[in-house]
């Protein structure tokens, strides 16, 4: 068994604003709980988090953390390296992750803090679809700029905006980034690019996470034409109080999701069941919130524009 009073997290890159708070809220978390942690982050790139974490897993006993909470790069959890942390005692919280082998090895090891923590995916994706609604009432074409889609936050998001518009006559044109404000910009540059875009007329964006829309706003100013970052809004997740709230009120962006940081609370599911010993929940689900309200934003829709 490892350090029983260490906690290994590891994120998905510095460069985004949102793993940045997450890893400092696991920092303070731990803090608080009265837990070491050494906090990681990956670059985006699977192969760099692979090594790190089997670099973590594979020290003497003694050096080990008692639990590692993560957020993969590889959308499917990296079912391997989860594996061979339970065999070697370490505990594994998955964050914003949705993966069925968590089932299989709860019942493997059921001595071992075995758990995912993440926000309501498909209630943000249904909190978008309802802003898209209100920003888009007689419907149109609008670009939604996903995550990495073999990640479950990535489908979970769309498959709520979906259910969300139907019937609302909006039509959706998917486009993949990368989470990062470049990805969000060079993406949306590529869509704009084509020819089959020219035909369309654009009438909202909706991006996955607020940097991602940061760069949509970008492409689409870079673009130009006949106004066109002045004419559609473009919306953003995370919703960060400095961030992504910030740009809304700035009117950067026309909205946001503010969704709970899931660093601080991993990291105190993890202490508690080790403090208990007992087994924690198998899924900890946290709750979004739109930013305005979606009352407030279909009343910012209906106030006349200044000239």
């Amino acid at each position: 068994m490892g350090d029983s009073k260490r906690i290994l997290a590891s994120f998905l890159t510095q460069d985004q604003e949102f793993q940045r708070m997450q890893a400092e809220d696991a920092r303070q978390a731990a803090a608080r709980e009265g837990l070491g942690i050494d906090v990681l982050f990956a670059d985006n790139n699977a192969v760099l988090q692979i090594q790190q974490l089997y670099g973590a897993i594979h020290a003497a006993p003694e050096d080990r953390p008692a639990v590692i909470v993560v957020e993969t790069v590889a959308g499917e959890g990296l079912e391997r390296v989860a594996r061979k942390a339970a065999a070697s005692g370490v505990g594994w919280v998955l964050i914003n992750r949705t993966v069925p082998y968590l089932e299989d090895l709860r019942r493997q090891y059921p001595r071992l803090v075995l758990s995912s923590v993440g926000t309501d995916q498909l209630e943000v994706g249904r909190i978008q679809g309802a802003q898209l609604r209100i920003l888009v009432p007689h419907g149109g074409v609008v670009v939604c700029v996903t995550g990495p889609g073999d990640t479950s936050v990535a489908q979970q998001r769309l498959k709520g905006l979906q259910r969300a518009i139907e019937g609302g006559g909006l039509e959706v044109k998917v486009i993949e980034g990368r989470w990062t404000e470049a990805s969000g910009e060079e993406t949306l540059r590529r869509w704009l690019r084509l020819e089959s875009s020219h035909t369309l007329r654009l009438e909202a964006v909706a991006c996955q996470n607020d940097a991602m829309a940061v760069g949509a706003k970008k492409a689409l100013e870079a673009r130009g034409a006949a106004g066109l970052a002045a004419r559609v809004p473009v919306i953003g997740c995370d919703g960060l109080a400095d961030g992504g709230q910030r740009l809304v009120d700035a009117g950067t962006l026309a909205a946001t999701i503010v969704t709970p940081s899931n660093g601080g609370p991993a990291v105190r599911l993890a202490a508690r069941a080790l403090q208990s010993e007992a087994a924690p929940p198998p899924v900890l689900q946290l709750a979004p919130a739109a930013y305005p309200s979606l009352d407030e934003l279909a009343r910012r829709m209906r106030a006349p524009r200044s000239s």
